[in-house]
């Protein structure tokens, strides 16, 4: 009896040490991963064999929610003509806006930019640029457009930490954006 009421014991303060090393410390655990801010998107379109380009942008500065997008182009661009094309991300939501471009560089091999033109006729893009694992990222490559029409050119940011495989899954967008674009 003297045995089981000093296992009982044992096993009470057992628990109780236990549940006091289980406080709170009052810190917010983040994520490492979290996905950019982004509130700016730039396309520079520059005609190949010329000193010719065009800027294409999307800003909202409040990013998602709230108000509306303050500036949403619309792509217009020379049927059958390569373009070499470069993309920035800025969070201008912070003063001094912050290039998110320069991270996505460090970070080149947890990110890809997707190009998807609707209809598939109008461009077509090709990657000019790998991560250290040999796989694309978009932040330059060439756009050949094809005949005239009109469509969208979906730009999309994916944020592939610890998974990316040169697709566009697995991951979650940090920035997705349909712009319409017209091929003339």
């Amino acid at each position: 009896m003297k045995r089981n009421k000093t296992l009982v014991w044992i096993f009470l303060i057992g628990i109780v040490t236990l549940f006091a090393q289980c406080k709170d410390s009052g810190e917010e655990l983040k994520p490492d991963d979290e996905n950019e801010l982004i509130t700016t998107v730039k396309l520079t379109f520059t005609e190949s064999g010329t000193s010719n380009a065009l800027t294409f942008q999307f800003k909202d500065l409040d990013g998602d929610g709230g108000n509306p997008a303050s500036r949403f182009d619309t792509i217009a661009l020379k049927a059958d003509v390569s373009y070499k094309l470069d993309v920035e991300f800025l969070d201008e939501s912070k003063t001094p806006a912050e290039n998110t471009t320069e991270e996505i560089k460090k970070e080149s091999d947890e990110h890809l930019i997707v190009f998807t033109s609707n209809p598939a006729a109008l461009l077509t893009y090709t990657y000019g640029d790998k991560d250290v694992n040999n796989f694309p990222i978009g932040l330059t490559g060439t756009a050949k457009t094809g005949t005239p029409g009109e469509g969208k050119l979906t730009v999309q940011l994916r944020h592939q930490p610890g998974v990316k495989n040169g697709t566009p899954s697995p991951g979650s967008d940090d920035a997705r954006l349909d712009f319409i674009l017209k091929v003339k």
